[in-house]
């Protein structure tokens, strides 16, 4: 009975290499894609977000919000909540984690009241500003 247990492990170790390629395959040409600037709407974070690690930053309406980090990379973090105030203030506060990054377990402070994030994610730009109408 041992004898063919021992004939049964080495026999599934010598498959495992033809079994496991397709997989190996598979997340090899994955990582290339993640590696070359592939994090447009992923999950993404802003380190050092309370010590400068924000450079600029743009209201979406009352529920998103627009940050550019120090690399000129935007992200945009949607609200949970209606911040009414936030197309018209000039500055905001940033709530950030216990390491300093800016995540999507963060969140902003507009006029004392707090907005925590639904989600922050790797954009392209921020929105297109829109045109004034003429009279």
């Amino acid at each position: 009975m041992r004898l063919r247990t021992l004939f049964l492990s080495a026999g599934l170790m010598a498959l495992a290499p033809t079994l496991c390629a397709p997989a190996m395959a598979a997340s090899a040409s994955a990582q290339p894609a993640a590696q070359s600037g592939g994090q447009k709407g992923r999950a993404a974070s802003i380190p050092f977000a309370n010590h400068g690690g924000v450079q600029d930053w743009r209201a979406d309406g009352t529920r998103a919000v627009y940050f550019k980090d120090n690399h000129r990379q935007w992200y945009r973090a949607d609200l949970i909540g209606t911040a009414t105030d936030l197309p018209f203030v000039e500055n905001i506060g940033i709530i950030s984690g216990p390491g300093g990054a800016l995540d999507r377990f963060g969140g902003v402070l507009v006029k004392g009241q707090r907005y925590m994030f639904s989600a922050f994610q790797a954009v392209d730009g921020p929105p297109a500003k829109k045109a004034h109408k003429t009279r």
